[in-house]
C-alpha cells in the first residue's frame, strides 16, 4: 500500500493560536461536543420520543457538555507525560503551558458537577447510572497503558452517549430500571461504538512507532499498519450492518434510512481514500467522520422527531 513508510505529523489537538479562550476550547475540543449531541438526542427520541420536551432536551445537552468537558480535560492531564514526549502532540495546550494544570483540573471539576447535576435533574435512573458513563469516560486515558484495545474503550464512550440519552428520556415515566434498559436502542449503541473504534484504530497508526517504543497498547502497535487497516474495515463493516439493521428495528422512515445510507457511503469513502493514498490520507479520512456523525446522528434524531408530529 502506498504511503505506509511514515504517517503524517497531524494532530487535531494542536493549538493554532495562544489566546486563553482558544487554548481552553482546544483543550476540551469544544467542537466535538456538537459532534456528540446528535447521538444523545437520537438515543432519547428512539427510546421515548414523547418524553423529550424542552427541559429534557436542555438537560441532555448540559449533561453531554459537562461530561465531555471533564473527560477531555482529564485526558490531557493523564496523558501529559506522554504528550510531552510524542513529537506529534508537543503543541497541545497543556504541554505548551497555554493552559495551566490548575485550569485543567478546574474544568474537570466544573464539567463533572454540571454532568451530575444535569443527571439528577433529569430522573433517578439517569442519576443512578451516571457514574457508569463518567467512569468509562474518565478511565479512557489508562486503557492504552493496560491493553492493546483502547479504541474499543473510546467507542464505548461515545456509544454510551446514545445510552445516556435513552435513559434520560425513558427514565422520566419508567416503572423500573429493567424497563428503562429495554428501551435503549442497543443496535444503534453498538453501531456508534464500532464506528468510533474503527476510525480511532486507523488514526492510531500515526503513533504506531511511538507507542511501540513507549510500550503503549494499540491495534497498530500490535498488528502493524496493515493489520490495523483491516481491523478498522471489519469494525466499520459491522457498524454499517448494525446501522442498516436499525432501520426496520426502530421503524425509521425515509429520512432515517437516507441518513444511514449516507453514513455507509462515507464509511466506504474513508477506506477508499486510505486504499488509494495510503497513510497520508489519514487526516482527510478522519475528518470525514465529523460529517458522518452529523449525518447519521441528526438524521436518525430528526426522523424520530418527525414521527411524533
Amino acid at each position: 500500500m502506498a504511503g505506509t513508510a511514515a504517517a503524517p505529523a497531524w494532530d487535531p489537538g494542536r493549538l493554532p493560536r495562544r489566546s486563553r479562550a482558544a487554548a481552553l476550547a482546544r483543550l476540551v475540543r469544544i467542537e466535538h461536543t456538537l459532534f456528540s449531541l446528535p447521538f444523545a438526542y437520537a438515543g432519547a427520541l428512539l427510546a421515548c420520543g414523547r418524553c423529550v420536551d424542552l427541559r429534557v432536551a436542555l438537560l441532555i445537552g448540559l449533561a453531554v457538555l459537562g461530561l465531555r468537558t471533564a473527560a477531555m480535560a482529564f485526558n490531557n492531564i493523564a496523558d501529559l507525560d506522554i504528550d510531552r514526549l510524542n513529537p506529534r502532540t508537543r503543541m497541545r495546550p497543556l504541554v505548551t503551558g497555554a493552559v495551566s494544570m490548575r485550569d485543567a483540573w478546574l474544568l474537570v471539576a466544573l464539567g463533572s458537577l454540571l454532568y451530575y447535576a444535569s443527571a439528577a435533574l433529569l430522573n433517578r435512573y439517569a442519576l443512578i447510572l451516571s457514574p457508569l458513563l463518567w467512569l468509562l469516560a474518565m478511565t479512557y486515558p489508562y486503557a492504552k497503558r493496560l491493553h492493546w484495545l483502547p479504541h474499543i474503550h473510546l467507542g464505548l464512550v461515545l456509544g454510551l452517549v446514545v445510552f445516556g440519552g435513552a435513559v434520560a428520556a425513558a427514565g422520566m415515566d419508567a416503572p423500573g430500571l429493567a424497563w428503562v434498559l429495554s428501551r435503549v436502542p442497543w443496535l444503534y449503541v453498538a453501531a456508534v461504538a464500532l464506528w468510533v473504534a474503527g476510525f480511532d484504530t486507523y488514526y492510531a497508526i500515526m503513533d504506531m512507532d511511538f507507542d511501540r517504543r513507549m510500550g503503549l497498547g494499540s491495534i497498530p502497535a500490535r498488528l502493524g499498519a496493515g493489520g490495523a487497516l483491516w481491523a478498522s474495515r471489519l469494525m466499520h463493516a459491522a457498524a454499517a450492518a448494525l446501522l442498516a439493521a436499525s432501520i426496520p428495528a426502530y421503524h425509521l422512515g425515509p429520512l432515517g434510512a437516507a441518513s444511514v445510507a449516507a453514513a455507509v457511503a462515507l464509511l466506504a469513502w474513508q477506506h477508499l481514500l486510505l486504499a488509494r493514498r495510503g497513510l497520508e490520507a489519514i487526516p482527510e479520512a478522519f475528518n470525514t467522520n465529523l460529517l458522518l456523525g452529523l449525518v447519521v446522528g441528526l438524521g436518525v434524531a430528526l426522523d424520530a422527531l418527525l414521527r411524533l408530529l
